[in-house]
């Protein structure tokens, strides 16, 4: 693999030939200025993308919170949503950029599913644009984004630029990730309804958005 900055180009012929060493070479290019895309792209053409399997699990959520009022009271809001509206509260989860898994994610996708709401999986490596679309065409009524990158303060500021731009600004946005305090706080006066960082509570992360989609 041997990138040229000046051209903004890059082959593989390492990783397609089995010499040299590929994290030597993906530092060499990343000094020269290309981006961790661009890295990734020349290896993706030798080796392809990793495509996680996505299982939609339930009931294990729900079966730890059996006979807990709070959590009964969240399935009865939900309920309500569904009966007024004709349809449950949607809700759309995603991975941004180049995070690698999802774990978390799929964790309180999997909650919202036991509490009764219709939850949206997109996978990893999704795009501003992408997320935007699929929030249209699914008509999402909360849009949950995942990201451990670093690169929230420039993701989401273009997610909500698109969001505006295609009329979907009243969709509710929430944030989960290992995100600064200060960082947390613009993004918050920036439009998003809240962040949750490491340590916040499965359940309090389930209230929130429902009562927010649900109300």
């Amino acid at each position: 693999m041997r990138f040229f900055s000046r051209e903004n180009v890059a082959s593989t012929s390492a990783g397609a030939s089995g010499t040299g060493n590929l994290v030597e070479l993906s530092i060499e290019a990343v000094r020269a200025r290309a981006t961790v895309g661009e890295v990734s792209d020349a290896l993706e053409e030798v080796f392809t993308r990793h495509r996680a399997t996505i299982r939609s699990v339930t009931g294990i959520y729900g079966s730890a919170y059996e006979g807990d009022a709070g959590f009964a009271r969240i399935k009865d809001d939900v309920a309500g949503f569904a009966k007024a509206e004709g349809r449950r509260p949607r809700m759309l989860v995603v991975k941004l950029g180049q995070d690698g898994h999802d774990r978390g994610a799929k964790v309180i996708a999997r909650a919202l599913r036991d509490a009764g709401m219709e939850v949206i999986y997109t996978g990893l490596h999704q795009t501003p644009e992408q997320i935007v679309e699929t929030v249209l065409e699914e008509d999402a009524d909360a849009l949950g984004l995942s990201i451990l990158s670093g690169a929230h303060m420039t993701l989401v500021p273009r997610i909500l630029e698109l969001m505006a731009a295609k009329g979907v600004a009243d969709v509710c946005l929430v944030i989960g990730g290992t995100i600064p305090p200060d960082d947390a706080d613009a993004l918050r006066g920036m439009g998003v309804a809240e962040v949750f960082t490491p340590g916040s509570s499965t359940g309090d992360i389930v209230e929130f958005l429902t009562a927010r989609t649900a109300a």
